[in-house]
């Protein structure tokens, strides 16, 4: 797959692994330029099952995403819209499509993630901050609206409803160790961690088989919104999904054969076994 022609990033794959670097302008805007290269980048992601994981971050010092572009915030209507007319706005529309791509998605933030850039943020998969770096922000009920590229939904998913309630009504920044305790990110870590953490992660993910990686997401976000018994039929439904494409069935075979079920050793060290069987296709 190609990826280039991107006004606002680039996209570098290497093996499983696509990397986008974020840097548009002097600090990461996020406009109809930047939502244009996300749409682009779903379509062709929704295509593509060679690359498995996606790094976002930036070479823009100081900012991962700043915020959605007030140049467009300024249009908003001043009349209330009936419910029964409401349509998702670009930006939901976009990050929902962003969060549903079948491959593992991660954010690797050293800088400024405020707004629409922490929403962005929210609507990946796993978030990892720099300590020192990383600044968060919700601004908008203090510009008079509320977060509207899916902050609210999602903060309160990932974090209790009291802190996302803080946050949001607070209107203040917060940093990669706040971000932690809050639940707003996966782990803060040093700047001089990050890079080696995601790395490590991202090449680890990448092993695994795409249909795997893809109806994991498909069940744990399912089960979000599901009553318990409706999930499990989620979970049951999207395993069969994975054993009709993936070489699953193979694999435990080959470790029944190899007796590594009773074997204290692997029983020790399922990680490594676990890396040692994707040969076995």
């Amino acid at each position: 797959m190609n990826y280039k022609n991107f006004q606002t990033f680039t996209a570098k794959q290497d093996g499983g692994i696509l990397t986008v670097d974020i840097n548009f302008g002097p600090v990461n805007v996020q406009g109809q330029e930047m939502l244009a290269d996300l749409s682009s980048l779903c379509l062709r992601l929704e295509r593509d099952r060679s690359v498995k994981v996606v790094v976002f971050e930036s070479s823009n010092p100081g900012y991962w995403v700043c915020h959605y572009d007030t140049d467009l915030l300024k249009d908003l209507s001043t009349e209330a819209v009936p419910r029964n007319e409401i349509q998702l706005l670009d930006l939901q529309a976009i990050l929902e499509r962003l969060s549903n791509v079948p491959q593992a998605t991660i954010a690797k933030i050293e800088g400024f993630a405020r707004g629409g850039g922490h929403e962005m943020a929210l609507a990946l998969d796993m978030r990892f901050a720099a300590r020192g770096k990383a600044k968060f922000m919700q601004m908008e009920v203090g510009m008079g609206i509320l977060p509207c590229g899916g902050g609210a939904s999602r903060m309160a998913r990932q974090a209790d409803l009291g802190k996302a309630l803080e946050i949001i009504l607070g209107a203040k920044d917060w940093d990669a160790d706040e971000a932690e305790k809050f639940g707003t990110i996966n782990k803060a870590l040093d700047a001089d961690e990050i890079g080696a953490y995601v790395d490590a992660l991202a090449q680890r993910i990448s092993q695994f088989p795409a249909e795997s990686i893809a109806a994991s997401k498909r069940a744990v976000y399912a089960s979000v919104d599901l009553p318990i018994k409706e999930a499990l039929k989620e979970e049951a439904y999207q395993l069969f999904q994975a054993t009709s494409k993936t070489p699953a069935v193979k694999r435990f075979q080959y470790a029944d054969d190899n007796g590594a079920q009773f074997d204290h050793n692997n029983q020790k060290n399922w990680e490594q076994m676990v890396m040692d069987i994707q040969a076995v296709n």
